[in-house]
């Protein structure tokens, strides 16, 4: 099984304008399929699901479609806070949040430090989140320490820079999953990503249900991982 997920939720507004209602309708829908995705995940037993909820190009939607998003980032937060913590979920939020709107900053703030000590599933929302944005700001805190004198520039290593990046705490996903057919990563997880197994579905993201996980699970179960080596990678090389 992945120790970490990491999907890209694509296709909320297909799916709501092939019904014919409002694309608002499938962001709400997309949330039920999230919540079902992340409960499934951490019955499996997998230590961490990372989404992407919202871009640094998402600011580009129509106003009426971001002012919604944000909204609703507040609503399900507010609803779903209880229950994350009696699952024991600890969520964390990705990306440049100092510039969401500030009721939606206190929220995220107030479930971040409810849900830190929890021991279940590490639930990461990439909220006004680019993978280019995350490497120049992390490129940017080593440059600063170099000036400083605090960091020798000839010792940067991939370890130093990873310890920069939002996800620091985290293991590399090992699959990533995108909905909706689209065969982009679209500027998310550019560093974590580069050992990852890719999965794509047609399903539209609000359709996307325990079962498209699964098949997803036994993809991925069919992968043969040897991370630029001549042999598959497995729990006996990891123990030697």
């Amino acid at each position: 099984m992945p120790a970490h997920i990491a999907v890209i939720m694509d296709g909320n507004g297909r799916w709501a304008e092939a019904r014919g209602l409002p694309r608002m309708m499938g962001h709400r829908a997309g949330v039920e399929a999230l919540k079902t995705t992340l409960r499934f995940c951490s019955d499996l037993g997998i230590g961490a699901l990372t989404v992407y909820a919202f871009s640094t190009e998402n600011w580009s939607r129509p106003q009426d479609e971001v002012n919604f998003l944000m909204a609703l980032f507040e609503r399900v937060l507010q609803r779903e806070l209880e229950a994350l913590q009696q699952e024991k979920v600890r969520i964390n939020f990705l990306g440049g949040l100092e510039v969401l709107p500030e009721r939606l900053r206190e929220l995220i703030k107030e479930a971040t430090k409810l849900t830190a000590g929890n021991s279940g599933i590490h639930f990461n929302v990439c909220t006004n989140y680019g993978g280019r944005r995350e490497l120049v700001l992390a490129a940017q805190k080593l440059a600063e320490r170099s000036v400083k004198g605090e960091l020798d520039p000839s010792v940067i290593d991939e370890n130093i820079f990873a310890a920069e990046l939002f996800t620091a705490s985290e293991v590399d996903p090992d699959l990533l999953i995108r909905t909706s057919g689209e065969r982009r990563i679209s500027n998310f997880l550019l560093w974590q990503l580069a050992y990852a197994e890719i999965y794509v579905t047609d399903a539209l993201w609000p359709d996307f249900d325990s079962s498209e996980l699964l098949q997803a699970l036994i993809d991925y179960q069919s992968r043969c991982r040897r991370f630029g080596g001549l042999e598959p990678i497995t729990s006996d090389h990891l123990g030697s």
